[in-house]
């Protein structure tokens, strides 16, 4: 099982990841979105947004996220190192309910090109 630091790294190495984004993929990222990240088996939930292509100010609580995030994702601690590791492909794990995303249609369809 992820530790709650490997997570954390694992968030902090897909900010650099979407910060060095380029072309369709910085502009699919050029949201300003709040965004949560639940890790279940952590029961943990990450929080900040999603600015200009670059993950900014993320805070962590304990349980689900208290408020709803315009972005909000939850997976495993395992799940999430392996995604950001590339070991984890997003689309599968989506459709087969290891990860869930939660958008509006507008966030989701910028978001596919991340996917």
């Amino acid at each position: 099982m992820a530790t709650l630091e490997q997570c954390r790294s694992a968030l902090d190495k897909l900010a650099e990841n979407l910060a060095a984004a380029n072309g369709d993929l910085r502009s699919a990222a050029a949201l300003d979105r709040s965004v949560s990240c639940w890790i279940t088996d952590l029961d943990t939930t990450f929080i900040g947004r999603l600015v200009d292509s670059r993950i900014e100010d993320v805070t962590t609580a304990s349980g689900p996220p208290a408020e709803r995030a315009q972005i909000r994702l939850a997976m495993t601690g395992d799940d999430l190192v392996a995604l950001v590791d590339g070991e984890l492909h997003f689309a599968r794990a989506w459709g087969a309910g290891r990860i869930k995303l939660e958008a509006g249609l507008r966030d989701l369809l910028r978001l596919r090109k991340l996917i």
